[in-house]
């Protein structure tokens, strides 16, 4: 009976998920409590189920692989204290776990006595290689996005709508070519929670050349762009503006106000009120 209503259970999550891929990965964990942390940190709706089984410590997850993966699902889990396989979750989280829930940990890649010193070495540089790549990677695949935002915001100014859209559609084109899977685990989250509304706004000042509509848009976009960058730690100073008569803030390279809610009409109204370095 058990095992009929587990794949009732899956034929249902992948009549509600379209393009359904299901796995099973481990995930450690103890208790019901844990598993209604494990399922609820994983889920999306109409996007990701996981099914998490205390006895076996095995997961379900079943997702739409054209908006998600396994590691973006397992991540989610893993901030919220539960290490897989694949992922290790924050020492701090972990630690805060009532104490029924705190599991056994295990080694993820024991190191072999049998290792030489020098091969150890070797492992050790590969790695810090591997992270200065990938950190590269990371900046690499953003850095389009923050300009494109900036081309933007500098059209604004200028109080140029054809402009303005045109760097819209640019950047547009920058978000939807960030791989989410290979930005480190707390700019990912943010990306996920933003995404949404960043791709929506971007697109609609695209679609129009009314400055006053581009420039409503342009709040929210800058909202969503600040929490962004503010995780991403910038190689540059960006400062963080406010104009008190649109009660709305945007993101400059220099510290010089140029407001690009009103351009001409009153270019220096507003105040840095914040330095991200």
């Amino acid at each position: 009976m058990m095992t009929i209503c587990l794949l009732l259970s899956v034929l249902v999550m992948n009549a509600q998920i379209k393009n359904a891929k299901t796995e099973t990965v481990k995930i450690f964990g103890n208790c019901g409590m844990c598993k209604t942390k494990i399922e609820k940190a994983g889920n999306l709706k109409n996007i990701a189920q996981v099914d998490w089984n205390e006895d076996t410590k095995i997961a379900t997850l079943t997702y739409d692989e054209s908006k998600t993966n396994q590691d973006e699902i397992l991540k989610r889990i893993a901030l919220v204290g539960y290490d897989s396989e694949k992922f290790l979750a924050p020492n701090d989280t972990y630690s805060k776990l009532p104490g029924c829930c705190q599991y056994d940990r295990e080694a993820k890649v024991p190191v072999k006595e049998s290792i030489k010193v020098d091969a150890i070495s070797r492992e050790t540089e590969l790695v810090k290689d591997n992270t200065a790549i990938s950190e590269n990677q990371e900046t690499n695949q953003l850095q389009p996005v923050f300009d494109n935002y900036f081309s933007l915001k500098d059209a604004l100014v200028k109080t140029d709508a054809k402009t303005t859209s045109a760097k819209s559609k640019e950047l547009l084109a920058s978000i939807e070519a960030v791989k989410m899977e290979t930005l480190k685990m707390d700019v990912h989250m943010v990306w996920m929670k933003v995404l949404k509304e960043l791709s929506a706004d971007a697109k609609s000042i695209s679609e129009t050349q009314d400055i006053k509509k581009q420039r409503d848009s342009f709040k929210s976009l800058s909202k969503n762009t600040y929490e962004l960058i503010k995780v991403s730690k910038p190689t540059e100073p960006v400062y963080y503006q406010y104009c008190p008569m649109q009660d709305a803030n945007w993101l400059s390279k220099e510290n010089a106000v140029k407001n690009p809610y009103y351009g001409s009409q009153m270019l220096t109204c507003g105040k840095t009120v914040e330095t991200i370095k």
